[in-house]
């Protein structure tokens, strides 16, 4: 079975991933990173398009991506190699989580659970932690 999602659902499952899976990924001692550069012009062009509204970590994290940086998982015991993303990998491997779990998404039925094996799957294309 195939599964297509629009960019715009990858986004938000995506987005609803990070805000509520980034502490299971810290669970397993990986840390997200990014360039601190490409943090701050996404913050500031969040902060132009929309001055009166608050931002949080999630959105700047996704606005990295969508002003064409990377996003990279850690292994900050060494045993893994690390796994970056651009916007693409997010538009082409949401769609590949596990059904259950993408269901749960869709349905807005999820949890950390779900969030976490969406985040695996766009990062590491399989589910390795958990």
């Amino acid at each position: 079975m195939e599964i297509k999602l629009t960019h715009t659902e990858s986004e938000l499952y995506f987005y609803n991933a990070l805000c509520n899976g980034l502490s299971y990924i810290s669970d397993y001692n990986l840390e997200l990173t990014y360039d601190e550069k490409a943090y701050n012009a996404a913050k500031n062009r969040l902060k132009e398009k929309s001055p009166d509204m608050g931002l949080c970590y999630e959105d700047v994290l996704m606005e990295i991506l969508r002003g064409g940086g990377v996003l990279t998982l850690e292994d900050r015991d060494g045993n893994e190699d690390s796994a970056s993303i651009k916007l693409k990998e997010v538009h082409d491997r949401v769609a590949l989580t596990q059904l259950n779990h993408l269901m749960n998404m869709i349905n807005e039925e999820d949890d950390a659970e779900t969030a976490d094996v969406i985040l695996q799957t766009v990062f590491l294309q399989d589910i390795v932690y958990g």
